[in-house]
């Protein structure tokens, strides 16, 4: 690490005094909220009681003009059971300015002990993605994460760079050892053997997976990485549930949730959410949660075989960072 940014710099100027007021009180400041009677699931070896739906705060949120609304959609989803929230440096809307973390941090600010809050850094540059976290913790108005991710690994060669010396396996695992954070875990929508090699390679606690809707043959994530990150003991959050009926409107939202929940070895799925009408719909849905069936699931499959073979979908390309517009 270059001088200008060191950890040490970074730890004692960001979040310093909080670290040395208590390290046991840090590990026991987020209080595992009650679910509201929704379905709930141990995520993986962090041993964490989480809802089976995290609270997508990416492109959808940040499409919210109204940032009162923003704001009832929040709390709502913390009064009726959802308390994780996932997010992202990048997730940020540039027509209208909205900042995911900013929007997210006016709630934390008040109700912290409530939220379990997990975010991604981007860069692959060492001082750029110390920059990035400490900016993120600065918009979410906390002095620690519950996750933090690396974002969107892409293939072998970025699990090559991620894991240079001083790079980002390196960053994340010395700020959970700091405890920045309480949990490291990473992102990805493409490449299942950089995936795998991911959770096998690493110590990581969680892994973020897009949903097997797109190069089943080339990348069959459900079949290869999903497993070999349950295999290491990685809580599995599957993401992407929704984004077929881009492509396809006449699809069920409600199926295609229900598909993503069913997924033998799923934890529990990130649903985005750009409305109080789409969150109270989902909350309805979870709590009447039913599985699919077997044969439910290959109708489902069957149905998806299009967007299987589709070759233009803006996130599964290079240099993707989803929430945010040019």
């Amino acid at each position: 690490m270059k001088k200008d940014l060191t950890r040490r710099d970074f730890i004692m100027g960001t979040v310093g005094a909080g670290l040395a007021l208590s390290t046991a009180g840090m590990l026991l400041s987020f209080k595992e909220g009650h679910a509201k009677g929704l379905p709930t699931t141990i995520l993986g070896k962090t041993g964490i009681r989480i809802p089976r739906m995290a609270l997508g705060l990416g492109s959808r949120f940040c499409d919210i003009n109204d940032p009162e609304e923003s704001d009832q959609i929040l709390n709502y989803a913390l009064d009726n059971g959802l308390y994780y929230f996932d997010t992202a440096h990048i997730y940020e809307n540039t027509k209208n300015g909205v900042i995911s973390e900013e929007r997210i941090g006016r709630i934390v600010k008040h109700r912290r002990k409530e939220i379990f809050l997990s975010t991604k850094v981007t860069s692959r540059d060492p001082n750029e993605a110390m920059r990035q976290i400490e900016s993120s913790l600065n918009r979410l108005q906390t002095d620690h994460l519950d996750i933090l991710k690396i974002h969107n690994i892409f293939d072998m060669d970025d699990v090559a760079k991620v894991s240079e010396k001083g790079n980002l396996i390196d960053i994340i695992t010395r700020l959970k050892e700091e405890k920045v954070t309480r949990f490291i875990g990473f992102s990805g929508h493409n490449n299942a053997e950089a995936m795998k090699a991911m959770a096998e390679r690493f110590n990581m606690d969680t892994m973020l997976i897009a949903l097997n809707h797109w190069g089943k043959v080339k990348s069959p994530r459900e079949e290869l990485s999903v497993p070999a990150a349950r295999n290491e003991g990685l809580g599995v959050m599957v993401m992407k549930v929704l984004r077929p009926r881009d492509n396809d409107p006449s699809i069920s939202p409600r199926e295609l949730i229900r598909y993503g929940l069913s997924l033998k070895d799923a934890n529990g799925v990130v649903v985005g959410t750009d409305s109080m009408k789409v969150l109270k719909a989902n909350i309805e849905l979870l709590k009447n949660f039913r599985p699919m069936t077997e044969d439910e699931m290959k109708a489902m499959t069957a149905n998806l075989k299009p967007f299987y073979n589709h070759e233009n979908i803006p996130w599964m390309k290079h240099g993707y960072r989803d929430g945010k517009w040019a």
